[in-house]
């Protein structure tokens, strides 16, 4: 396949000076990752090369895909080996599989794609298929499979608390680090925690993750399978929250939504008697993450992230193929988000909630970003808002309501900024009242 959009070609990805996003060379980068945890188990070269194809088209960068996973029936994956035997699952009479694997991110970097690879999801840690003993041996491995690759972001973990096996996950980024020191390392936490529980002050960890989940405000207290007593914080749907918590780190570093509630999943993810999340809630998670300084966003859909109608058992209520999902409304409207913030050049923004004059929370939240030349402002309720502006704002600015749901622009008209300005998002005909405002300081070529 020819390449196309080869990022890397700028040079390698790193964190940005602010400590706060990521840049390729001295571009900035803005992660838009698609929850593929089943990616490598269940599709064929040739279904992994349409899956591929549909996410570049969608904007999608950053593919999270698992390795080693516990649950996999060995009858059916192309993960031959399902034991405790590290050996005998990295070894000769699994080769068809770490080909598969090899080819498949092969493509992605030929696509100008990167691939977050998970060594082994958590259960298969606890399952011992992945053991502290096994550390230097896997990571040998992995080493010798993908150190021509350079599309290639490490996440350890995988819906697992770090206190659980910390000494395992701390040798694992320590050897990681030393053997591919360019290969940047977070790691996928346990649902409604973050990386920065356990990890803030480790060194081979490049960025933070955080699982904001896919419960509602009100099922806290659902007590099913995954539910762990702790004493971390509840921020329920709030995921902006947890960007806020893990800027105020001493050690400050960029921080994501590694698994925010998955489009067409239950909410509460157990009980598919209960609504399901649509676009419009996966967007609202998008914009209130990133608008409060996430470094880009990880989308996920149920029927996708298991690759369901591929003769597996499904879960979690999937009424879908995944083939039918690559075409789901909120997974394609993701990149209307990342667009703007590469227009806005976001790396130079900051969240600008002091602008905005009401400070409403759940649902009502609105959603301030930007600097003196670009100002995003986003509504999930579409009700009026108002803002304020210093009085250093003194410029004139062009003003458009901008759709998420399809990113047609409506310019509004031009403003020279000043106290207490309300704006009224326009109606909608749809299920939807969610609206982007952009302000945008004005072009002298429109003087």
């Amino acid at each position: 396949m020819e390449k196309v959009g080869t990022p890397w070609s700028s040079g390698e990805l790193a964190v940005h000076p602010n400590k706060k996003y990521l840049v390729n060379g001295d571009k900035p980068f803005f992660w838009l990752g698609d929850t593929a945890w089943t990616l490598f188990h269940r599709l064929s070269m040739k279904e992994a090369r349409s899956y591929l194809i549909n996410r570049k088209t969608k904007g999608y960068n950053v593919i999270l895909s698992i390795l080693l996973n516990h649950s996999e029936d060995p009858k059916q994956s192309n993960q031959r080996f399902d034991s405790g035997n590290l050996s005998e699952t990295i070894g000769p009479e699994n080769k068809e599989y770490w080909s598969h694997v090899k080819e498949i991110v092969s493509l992605a970097e030929d696509m100008g794609m990167y691939v977050a690879l998970l060594p082994a999801w958590g259960r298969a840690v606890n399952a011992e298929m992945v053991s502290r003993t096994d550390v230097s041996e896997y990571t040998e491995f992995l080493r010798n499979s993908f150190i021509d690759r350079k599309n290639i972001i490490w996440l350890l973990g995988g819906d697992i608390r770090g206190d659980l096996h910390y000494e395992l996950w701390n040798d694992f980024g320590m050897k990681l680090k030393s053997v591919m020191p360019r290969n940047l390392i977070g790691y996928h936490p346990f649902g409604r925690t973050s990386s920065t529980y356990w990890f803030a002050d480790c060194e081979w960890l490049d960025f933070h993750m955080f699982q904001s989940g896919h419960r509602r405000d009100d099922q806290k207290a659902l007590m099913s399978w995954d539910e762990t007593a702790s004493e971390e914080p509840w921020f329920g749907e709030d995921n902006w929250k947890y960007v806020l918590q893990d800027h105020q780190s001493l050690n400050l570093k960029p921080t994501i939504d590694g698994e925010p509630s998955y489009e067409q999943i239950p909410q509460g993810l157990h009980d598919p008697s209960e609504p399901y999340w649509q676009a419009r809630h996966v967007r609202r998670y998008a914009y209130w993450s990133v608008l409060s300084g996430a470094f880009g966003h990880t989308y996920g859909h149920n029927a996708i992230f298991q690759f369901h109608g591929k003769g597996f058992e499904g879960r979690f209520g999937v009424k879908q193929s995944w083939k039918e999902a690559l075409h789901a409304s909120g997974g394609s409207q993701m990149h209307h988000l990342k667009d703007l913030m590469m227009e806005i050049d976001f790396v130079h923004c900051t969240p600008m909630q002091h602008i905005l004059l009401t400070k409403e929370t759940g649902d009502e939240r609105v959603a301030a970003f930007g600097n003196e030349k670009n100002i995003v402002i986003y509504t999930y309720k579409g009700s009026t808002f108002s803002v304020t502006f210093p009085s250093d704002f003194t410029r004139v600015y062009q003003a458009y309501w901008i759709d998420p749901v399809n990113g047609t622009r409506s310019y509004i008209d031009e403003f020279r900024l000043m106290e207490s300005m309300p704006f009224t998002p326009p109606a909608k005909d749809c299920d939807s009242s969610d609206w982007i405002l952009y302000l945008k300081q004005k072009d002298s070529l429109f003087t």
